[in-house]
């Protein structure tokens, strides 16, 4: 008797476990998706999934890393 359960055709969750949602992209920094596709993601099929798999590099750009800490901040006026 086989596990059925491992043997699935189903694309992993880009999740890599850094969870921190940037202030200003509202994406993760981790895996790049924003809290409703990883609210939604195990109830997407799997063509959604590829999908958002696809656009997920492209996301990168949007998220500057922060610098200067609140000196930065008072400087910018936030």
């Amino acid at each position: 008797m086989t596990d059925q359960v491992w043997k699935r055709d189903e694309i992993e969750s880009p999740c890599v476990k850094i969870c921190v949602v940037h202030p200003e992209a509202r994406l993760c920094t981790g895996c790049l998706r924003s809290i409703d596709e990883i609210g939604a993601w195990s109830r997407m099929s799997p063509e959604d999934r590829r999908r958002i798999m696809a656009e997920l590099p492209g996301r990168q750009n949007l998220i500057q890393k922060r610098r200067g800490g609140r000196s930065a901040r008072l400087k910018r006026g936030l």
